[in-house]
C-alpha cells in the first residue's frame, strides 16, 4: 500500500523481510531511546520462529515513511485478535465493547510482542516525520475499520507525536535498579546503602539458597552452549505451563537470536549436586557512540525469563535479582530493568519508574469514557508512586 501526504509516502509492508535490515537498524540507531528489542534481528526472529504471526494473533505490518525517496520514519504495528502478551491491560475495555454489542478486536498495537521494555517505538529522523508517522498510522487504522490503536511502552518523543495526533496517555509503574556514579565497588558496598531491615532480608535470602547447596555460573554470548539453551527453554516453558499457558516464545526464537544477536544474552544457571536446577536469561544492551542518547545510561541489563525444575526457597530472588545485580556491579552496568509489575522488587532496591502507553479509540463515546477513566487512573498512579517513594529501601542521608 502507498499513500502520499505532505511530500511523505507511506508504505505498509507485510513482514520484517520487506525492509533491509541495515536500513532499519540505521533508523533505529538515530533514536534517543533505542533498545535491542527493536532491532531487525529481534523482530525477524519473532516472525520467522512463528512466535508473533497471524496464527498466534499477531499480524505484522511495517510502516515506512519516505520523503524524496529516503526513509525518514518507521514503526512496527501488529493487528491483534486478543490482548495477550502486551503487558498493558485493556481487558476491561474489551469487555465493555462486548457488553454494548461492539467488536473490540481486531485492534492495532505498535509494540514489541511479549516485551514490556520502554523505548523508542515511532522511529524517525525528525520531530516532523515522527508526527507525520503517528498521523499516518491513525489514518490507516480508520481506513481498516480497526477499533483502536495502542502505542505501548513509548518514549517521550513518541508520546509527544501521539498526543499531537489525538491519542491519550496511560501511565503504569515498573521497577528499575540504577548503579551509582561512580559505580559500586561490589555487592556488599551496594548493600551498605540499604536500610538495616532490607540489608538483613537480602542476606538471609541469599544465605538460604547457598545453604541449600545451590551455586551459580553465568555464560554470555557465543559461549552459551546449546545444551544450556535447551535447559533454559525447558525452565522457561515450565514457568508458563505451571500457570496453564503455552509459552509465548518458541524454541526456534531463541535459536535465532542466539546466532544473530549472541552478544546480547547473558545466562545464569543454578546448579545443585552437579546438575542444573534453574536458569535466568538476561538481555544486555550497550549504547556505543552513535547508538541512542549519549546522556542516557550506556549499558543496560534487562531481566527477561526464568524457570526452575526443582524448588528451593528464595531461588527466584537469587536467580532473577541478586545474581544479575551482582553481575551488573562487577561489570559496570548502569541500569537493570526488572520487567513488568512486581512491587516486591522495591524491597530489593529496584525503584519505581513511570512508563507510558498511548491510546486512540475510533468510537467517540468509548473514547470519551476511556479518557475520563485515564484521568482518574493517572491520579491513582501518582498516589501510588508517592506511597512507594515513602517506602524507599535506601538509608536516608
Amino acid at each position: 500500500m502507498e499513500n502520499s501526504s505532505n511530500d511523505y509516502v507511506t508504505r505498509v509492508l507485510s513482514s520484517p523481510d520487506a525492509i533491509d535490515a541495515a536500513s532499519w537498524n540505521d533508523l533505529l540507531a538515530a533514536q534517543a531511546h533505542a533498545t535491542l528489542f527493536m532491532r531487525h534481528e529481534y523482530l525477524s526472529a519473532l516472525h520467522h520462529s512463528q512466535s508473533a504471526v497471524p496464527d498466534t494473533g499477531w499480524t505484522p505490518h511495517l510502516f515506512i515513511l519516505e520523503q524524496h525517496g529516503a526513509v525518514v520514519a518507521g514503526c512496527v504495528l501488529y493487528i491483534k485478535q486478543h490482548s495477550f502478551g502486551e503487558y498493558v491491560f485493556d481487558w476491561a475495555w474489551a469487555r465493555a465493547y462486548q457488553e454494548h454489542g461492539l467488536p473490540y478486536y481486531p485492534k492495532a498495537v505498535v509494540a514489541v510482542p511479549f516485551t514490556p521494555v520502554p523505548g523508542s517505538r515511532l522511529l524517525a529522523r525528525s520531530t516532523e516525520a515522527r508526527a507525520a508517522l503517528a498521523q499516518a498510522v491513525i489514518r490507516w487504522c480508520k481506513a481498516e475499520h480497526l477499533s483502536s490503536l495502542h502505542v505501548l511502552f513509548a518514549d517521550a518523543s513518541d508520546m509527544e507525536a501521539c498526543q499531537q495526533a489525538g491519542m491519550m496517555p496511560r501511565h503504569a509503574v515498573q521497577f528499575h535498579w540504577s548503579n551509582r556514579t561512580p559505580g559500586y565497588q561490589d555487592f556488599d558496598e551496594f548493600l551498605g546503602t540499604l536500610t538495616q531491615d532490607k540489608r538483613k532480608k537480602i542476606r538471609q535470602e541469599r544465605r538460604k539458597v547457598s545453604e541449600a547447596g545451590v551455586t551459580f555460573r553465568w555464560t554470555s554470548g557465543e559461549r552459551i552452549a546449546r545444551a544450556d539453551w535447551d535447559f533454559f527453554y525447558q525452565c522457561y516453558s515450565r514457568t508458563y505451563q505451571e500457570h496453564g499457558n503455552p509459552p509465548y516464545l518458541h524454541r526456534d526464537f531463541f535459536e535465532r537470536v542466539a546466532h544473530s544477536m549472541s552478544e546480547n544474552w547473558l545466562l545464569f544457571v543454578a546448579e545443585r549436586a552437579g546438575r542444573p536446577i534453574a536458569a535466568s536469561l538476561i538481555a544486555i544492551g550497550s549504547q556505543p557512540e552513535g547508538f541512542g542518547d549519549a546522556r542516557a545510561p550506556r549499558r543496560v541489563a534487562y531481566g527477561r525469563y526464568w524457570g526452575c525444575v526443582e524448588r528451593v526457597d528464595c531461588l527466584h530472588f537469587e536467580a532473577c535479582y541478586y545474581q544479575p545485580l551482582q553481575w551488573c556491579i562487577e561489570h559496570g552496568f548502569d541500569r537493570f530493568e526488572g520487567g513488568a509489575q512486581g512491587e516486591h522488587k522495591l524491597a530489593r532496591a529496584l525503584l519505581p519508574v513511570t512508563n507510558t502507553s498511548m491510546h486512540w479509540l475510533a468510537n467517540p463515546a468509548f473514547s470519551a469514557a476511556v479518557d475520563r477513566f485515564l484521568d482518574s487512573d493517572r491520579d491513582s498512579v501518582a498516589s501510588y508512586l508517592s506511597d512507594l517513594s515513602a517506602r524507599t529501601p535506601f538509608r536516608r542521608a
